[in-house]
């Protein structure tokens, strides 16, 4: 909620009507007035010069221009000459109008893949169906949650209250995670798995619920490779798991038994352990655990990991999947495929929502890719690294100038976003700048209509049946998704082909990381409270801070400037001390400016996950060195 005086934005809060928020923001968000009227915003297209510097053009030139170069491109070498790259900036359901606009003109290539959560969707998706989770609400039934790899006050804090009260009524709290951070305080007990040991430590669970008979008597009839899965769990002893996941084998037995008679059990699956070579398989040996204890589809239970944030709206609308793109890139990799290819070599780049210098591994190699186009363009509201190496930069409103659909995210009420404020002159938005676009290249039948048009035309589908209008989403409190039952699979049935769970059966390709004497820590990048990955972020004076054990520091004392040096490159750092962490990881946020000597994703490499072609961000090795 926006309070406004004299046309200016002077104080946000949360909704206190919100039935999740209820009057809670988080620190990010309560401090975005600052970028909302920081000097560094671009308030007129830019175009680079024959002098190498970007100058202040009109908007008619601007688009004149965009018309004229992507057309002789499309022309001369096609449209898969032309990638569109597309990430999720403010989360707005209309940004995926660009996608609408290059199908129309091409199609051109795309990316594929995911760089936040690919591998535990498609993990999700390979063993129920799809992607969904339990209401949050339904914490509140649970004897055991367990926040497998997640940190609840920087991921999710709006869940902090539900816990805290699922927990005044008995329920036990359990953290597993390499890294220790504030969540641990609301827990009853915290276990400090291996980095990437999660998925031992589930089959060492998984062996002790078969071994112990506390499998649900019919999980045989709504999961397949139950016997797969029990060779697999019982591939190694106890020990020998619990030995790869650093824990002792009890740890194994008290979670077995959580699951299992000490349920209803919830597993709330962090993000960070989808970063890993073998992330797809921790989240599905998550779910097996839930599916063979019978916590799905029980009040309580569930393997949380996914809200679908768009699955009430018709999106069909404005991404058209038909025809397919010519080609796509993956986008973990985008740097060195856009280097790449050929036949033809990609000559043009759109950034829509996204900064893939500061976003994406190998941070030199995706900025040497993007320098090294004929025409780059860049829609955003600041000069982000990435907005930094573009022909032109098209500034575009922010979300409190966002006339748009929200959807639900991390939980299931719906929302909109509706403008408390106009942009300043000379700033549009996104809709606005693909329609000034689609004029001059003869589609503008394609995006014609106003924001307000186009929110209605994707809530009517899905919604419409049920009732709800744009007016009902504007509505303070909002409703809820109706098309998410509050616990999920309560028949016992699935979005599977064979309409039952598809355990995972096999052990993943990769295993942990094997200790590396020549880089001995393990580089795990973690959001903060502070900014929202680049955005928002006021960076603060000196080198970026980096958190070890004290033993891990090679004899640098605490607060000393280093080097933290990785196989793909280095930068200047500060270190702090931090006995309650792990001796072989190395902990950074995630999200600073390259040009500042902050991003850390400039020292991992562009490996994949083992599902949904993710990136392994977390699969790092690094090491500390003199300055």
């Amino acid at each position: 909620m926006a309070t406004v005086e004299d046309g200016r934005v002077i104080r946000l809060a949360g909704d206190p009507d919100h039935p999740v928020t209820r009057g809670f923001l988080c620190y990010r968000t309560q401090q975005f007035l600052k970028a909302q009227y920081s000097p560094d915003r671009l308030t007129s297209p830019l175009l680079r010069g024959a002098d190498g510097e970007l100058h202040p053009i009109g908007w008619d030139h601007a688009l004149d221009l965009c018309a004229e170069r992507l057309t002789t491109i499309a022309r001369e070498s096609g449209p898969a000459a032309i990638f569109h790259y597309r990430s999720g900036g403010s989360l707005g359901l209309l940004k995926l109008l660009a996608d609408r606009f290059f199908h129309a003109f091409g199609p051109v290539t795309v990316k594929r893949g995911d760089i936040c959560y690919g591998a535990g969707a498609a993990a999700q998706a390979a063993d129920f169906g799809h992607q969904e989770s339990h209401d949050l609400f339904d914490l509140l039934s649970s004897r055991n949650i367990l926040l497998w790899g997640k940190n609840t006050f920087v991921s999710s804090p709006h869940s902090i209250p539900v816990l805290k009260q699922a927990r005044a009524r008995g329920a036990s709290l359990v953290l597993i995670d390499p890294v220790h951070h504030r969540t641990a305080s609301i827990c009853d007990a915290y276990h400090q798995v291996r980095p990437g040991g999660d998925f031992a430590l589930a089959m060492a669970v998984a062996q002790t619920l078969f071994e112990r008979g506390w499998i649900d008597p019919r999980a045989g009839e709504y999961c397949d490779h139950l016997e797969d899965l029990r060779a697999l769990a019982c591939a190694r002893s106890i020990e020998a798991w619990c030995e790869v996941a650093d824990l002792a084998p009890g740890v194994a037995h008290d979670l077995a038994h959580r699951l299992g008679p000490g349920g209803p059990t919830a597993i709330l699956v962090g993000w960070g352990m989808g970063r890993r070579a073998n992330g797809g398989a921790i989240v599905r040996a998550l779910d097996a655990l839930a599916a063979i204890s019978g916590n799905l589809g029980r009040a309580g239970g569930g393997a949380a990991f996914f809200i679908q944030q768009r699955g009430a709206f018709d999106t069909q609308l404005l991404q058209p999947a038909d025809p397919p793109p010519p080609r796509t890139i993956c986008e973990p990799r985008l740097g060195p495929e856009l280097l790449a290819l050929r036949d033809p070599p990609v000559r043009a780049v759109w950034v829509t929502a996204a900064n893939p210098v500061a976003m994406l591994p190998e941070s030199a190699t995706t900025a040497e890719a993007l320098r090294t186009r004929e025409f780059v363009v860049v829609v955003d509201a600041f000069l982000t690294d990435t907005a930094r190496l573009a022909h032109l930069v098209l500034p575009t409103t922010t979300l409190l100038e966002a006339d748009d659909v929200l959807g639900a995210y991390g939980h299931h009420w719906l929302g909109v976003a509706r403008p408390v404020v106009p942009p300043p002159p000379g700033v549009r938005s996104d809709l606005e700048i693909l329609q000034g676009l689609a004029q001059r290249v003869g589609l503008a039948e394609q995006l014609r209509g106003t924001a307000e048009e186009w929110k209605r035309r994707v809530i009517a589908p899905k919604l419409g049946p049920h009732g709800l209008t744009l007016e009902a989403l504007e509505a303070s409190p909002p409703p809820r998704n109706p098309l998410v039952p509050p616990v999920l699979h309560a028949d016992r049935r699935f979005a599977t082909p064979t309409g039952k769970v598809a355990l995972i059966h096999r052990a993943p390709p990769d295993p942990p990381a094997a200790p590396d004497p020549e880089y001995p820590l393990a580089l795990i990048t973690l959001a903060t409270d502070r900014a929202q990955g680049s955005q928002w972020a006021v960076e603060p004076a000196g080198p970026l801070v980096v958190t070890v054990h004290p033993e891990a520091a090679r004899g640098l004392p605490d607060g000393a400037t280093c080097r933290l040096e990785s196989r793909h490159g280095s930068m200047i750092v500060s270190v702090r001390h931090d006995a309650q962490q792990r001796r072989d990881v190395a902990l950074a946020p995630k999200g600073g400016h390259a040009r500042t000597g902050r991003c850390v994703n400039a020292l991992i490499g562009a490996r994949l996950t083992d599902l949904g072609e993710s990136a392994a961000l977390h699969d790092e090795r690094v090491r500390l060195a003199p300055p």
